[in-house]
């Protein structure tokens, strides 16, 4: 227990006052701003992609391209974002505001990974690789959600510090 506790140390709302400056000066910020969306959009095309085949039986090759795109967006943003955890934090994973978010994001992982080692080992027909990949992409809009619910939280925690220090 650190008996020298300063006001700053105390968090309120997701961050410190020191963790908001190092995620406001933090490089991988903007790196994890310019993934996230990237990575939406390679999510989209892919669904499309998927429910295409599902429907008529072609672009298989096409949806299984998707998939491995998305999932190498995913390992991106995965590894860039534990370096700012990192950064504002001092852990790479599970770090105070973010452990339910990393939970999650640890099964969206071990399913597109599942799904890459199945579709390269050959271990799975073509209906259960996309539905193994179904699986992976709803786990992902868990997750997405969850860190969209984060980020709401942490555009209301700096309009409140804001107001308070205008107050000041």
């Amino acid at each position: 227990m650190n008996a020298h506790v300063t006001p700053s140390d105390i968090p309120v709302g997701l961050y410190t006052a020191e963790e908001r400056i190092r995620r406001d000066k933090s490089v991988w910020t903007l790196v994890q701003g310019i993934l996230a969306p990237i990575q939406f959009l390679v999510f989209a095309i892919s669904v499309g992609l998927i429910a295409h085949w599902w429907m008529t039986g072609a672009w298989l090759m096409a949806a299984h391209i998707s998939i491995v795109i998305k999932t190498m967006t995913l390992y991106a943003i995965m590894v860039t974002g534990s370096i700012w955890e990192k950064e504002v934090f001092g852990a790479y994973l599970f770090a105070r505001p973010f452990f339910w978010e990393d939970m999650v994001s640890m099964l969206v992982l071990a399913l597109h990974t599942a799904y890459l080692a199945a579709l390269f080992g050959g271990l799975l027909s073509d209906g259960q690789l996309m539905a193994l990949a179904v699986a992976a992409y709803v786990s992902y809009v868990i997750n997405a959600g969850q860190f969209l619910w984060k980020f709401r939280l942490a555009r209301l925690d700096a309009s409140s510090n804001a107001k308070i220090g205008a107050a000041a």
